[in-house]
């Protein structure tokens, strides 16, 4: 799961949101100072913004310092004005500040309003976000940093630790195949309740490996022991007395089986599956669970994960006190 850092966009920041969504800016860059989201920098429009594109962004990247730029379109929806997001971190960037900005991205989208934002931009260099760049991932309707490429050079930098969710690359994403799209349009249909998606490595696209209606006891049989899945679940049940039909999301990692760099690619890319999966569907996810024994898949596993058992605490029985003192002890004189 995604891990937030508990950064907040400062006050000064969500109120220039507000007035900047009308149209007023071209472009807004924002940065981590004093654990908040501080407004850097902005400009206004001048031409079209395809002829702004280069001259507002390319500018505010600074060699070896991270930032979020959130430039506008021309175009609208419902919402108002689209926008493109863009999450720079540079190679030589401080690791921490690397990890900090990657766990932030999900705060700062939800401050600024997500149905805003039309095209998600991950870049380590002026190159990966310039104009040229963002029509060449257009064409192939993805926007997408250097995936297996920018992993690799993680990996091989040492950059990642495997062993912290926290310090994956984040914002990777990987189109999916027409299998994949039909088989959720299946899902969300009623026709199927299971789904079982991988990453093609070599095509570099979520595709389909399973879609069909199954029962919850053959969940186990049909997750790899050996590599990593994404798993789409309709579990029907009853919980106190009323039916339920919940979307489940699962990720499969089993352990230090998977190759390193099947570890990295399908961690860094769960977050953005899941975003698909939904706009898809048309619906939440209500559960989103990470496992890595295939065997813990069970229906009991997976109802205490959607309703998990609340410990009431009872008092313990205080004795009661016992009767009040009967004053101070009499002296009584002997007899002589």
């Amino acid at each position: 799961m995604s891990h937030q850092t508990g950064i907040t966009t400062s006050p000064v920041l969500q109120n220039f949101f507000l007035k900047a969504k009308e149209g007023s800016q071209r472009v807004i860059k924002v940065v981590i100072e004093n654990e908040q989201l501080v407004l850097s920098s902005t400009a206004e429009p001048v031409e079209s913004w395809e002829e702004d594109y280069d001259n507002a962004i390319l500018p505010l990247l600074k060699s070896n310092q991270a930032c979020y730029i959130l430039y506008r379109l021309d175009t609208t929806n419902v919402s108002g004005y689209e926008w493109i997001f863009i999450l720079y971190v540079p190679d030589d960037a401080p690791v921490r500040e690397k990890m900090l900005y990657s766990s932030t991205k999900t705060t700062l989208k939800l401050q600024f309003g997500g149905a805003h934002i039309k095209e998600d931009i991950f870049g380590t260099a002026p190159d990966n976000v310039c104009y040229r760049y963002f029509l060449e991932c257009s064409k192939s309707q993805t926007i997408r940093p250097h995936s297996k490429e920018e992993l690799d050079k993680a990996e091989a930098d040492g950059d990642i630790s495997l062993n912290s969710e926290s310090q994956t690359v984040q914002g990777v994403s990987f189109p999916f195949s027409d299998g994949a799209l039909n088989s959720l349009m299946e899902f969300r249909n009623g026709q199927i309740n299971y789904l079982q998606l991988s990453i093609h490595m070599q095509q570099e696209c979520i595709q389909l490996e399973l879609g069909k209606t199954i029962n919850i006891t053959d969940l186990p049989q049909l997750t790899p022991s050996t590599n990593a899945r994404y798993h789409v679940l309709l579990f029907k049940h009853t919980h106190e007395g009323d039916y339920m039909e919940s979307v489940v999301f699962i990720y499969t990692m089993p352990g230090y089986s998977c190759p390193i760099k099947e570890r990295m690619l399908y961690s860094s890319c769960k977050s953005s599956v899941a975003e698909v999966i939904e706009q898809r569907l048309g619906t939440k996810i209500v559960k989103k669970i990470e496992v890595d024994d295939p065997s813990d898949l069970t229906e009991e596993f997976i109802y205490e994960e959607l309703h998990p058992k609340v410990m009431i605490v009872k008092p313990k029985f205080a004795k009661p006190k016992g009767p009040g003192g009967r004053g101070p002890r009499r002296i009584t004189k002997g007899k002589c």
